[in-house]
């Protein structure tokens, strides 16, 4: 009788709870993050991202429950020196060079990537020798990521990596991301932008108010909504049962509901004309405020 090999998550938060003061940041989270895999941790503001986030790279301990990193304590060092990170804030040292910043993170680890591979990376190859003091916010954030793959790491946790920055320096960011994975890496995405992590990740968890609401595959989460768009072009609609909203531009109404064939049958029977009709799935975005609507 064979039996099945259980995979292992490289790191995880079983049953995880965490206080400050008053304030219950994390209720009883479980987490898992998979080799080879993009996991996007969504939220609202103050859901408890960071703090989950800080727990599993070994900054903060939790209250109640279990964090592995590993399969070991991420408070060891040697375990920490597999990890690369970028956080929210990053505080740079002003006076030094990108190329210094860079090179002084480097040593901190047996096998770094090379100055020049990370400053091409995220576009930073032509600033080398600016000062950390003079570079503007989206260019700070673009040092900090390139810090994050200082290392060669195996898995990476990047804290809203691209706020802040332009469109083509987002795009470009998420190039990076998705060769280091086709590459063996593993990555820890907090995002704001629902189309960052629609774009990227291959599962999603979201967490509303320390708590885990949903988790799954991109597809998986957008079908946890009731709701559907139903796009199509008319001059003007009556009073329909059934419709969570409305949006009209140029021309174009486009209706959210949970019963769409419910929707056409209201439109045929009212004699509504209209035409070039479209169903969509909900989105990420929308599925995201649906999810964590009741729980902000």
């Amino acid at each position: 009788m064979s039996t099945k090999s259980i995979v292992k998550p490289l790191a995880e938060l079983v049953g995880v709870h965490k206080h400050f003061g008053q304030v219950h940041a994390l209720r009883g989270v479980d987490l898992q993050i998979h080799q080879g895999g993009i996991l996007a941790l969504l939220g609202p503001n103050g859901a408890g991202k960071t703090t989950a986030v800080s727990i599993l790279l070994g900054r903060r301990r939790p209250d109640r429950g279990q964090v592995t990193l590993f399969g070991r304590n991420p408070r060891l060092p040697r375990i920490r020196s597999r990890i690369g990170a970028t956080p929210q804030e990053t505080g740079l040292p002003a006076t030094l060079t990108v190329t210094e910043v860079v090179e002084l993170v480097r040593a901190h680890f047996e096998r770094p990537r090379s100055t020049e591979d990370l400053l091409a990376q995220v576009g930073l190859v032509d600033l080398k020798d600016r000062q950390a003091g003079g570079l503007s916010g989206g260019q700070r954030r673009r040092l900090a990521v390139a810090l994050a793959f200082a290392g060669n790491p195996e898995v990476v946790f990047l804290d809203e990596p691209t706020t802040g920055l332009d469109v083509e320096s987002r795009h470009n960011l998420w190039q990076a991301i998705r060769d280091y994975r086709e590459n063996g890496g593993t990555v820890l995405l907090t995002t704001h932008y629902l189309e960052e992590a629609e774009t990227l990740a291959t599962r999603v968890s979201v967490i509303a108010r320390g708590q885990i609401v949903a988790q799954g595959s991109v597809d998986e989460i957008k079908a946890r909504t009731q709701l559907k768009r139903v796009r199509f072009r008319a001059t003007s609609l009556p009073e329909l049962p059934g419709i969570a909203q409305v949006e009209y531009a140029d021309g174009v109404y486009t209706l959210y509901t949970p019963d769409p064939d419910e929707l056409i049958r209201n439109l045929v029977q009212r004699q509504v004309p209209f035409r070039d009709l479209e169903v969509f799935q909900a989105s990420l975005e929308e599925a995201f405020l649906d999810l964590t609507e009741e729980k902000i």
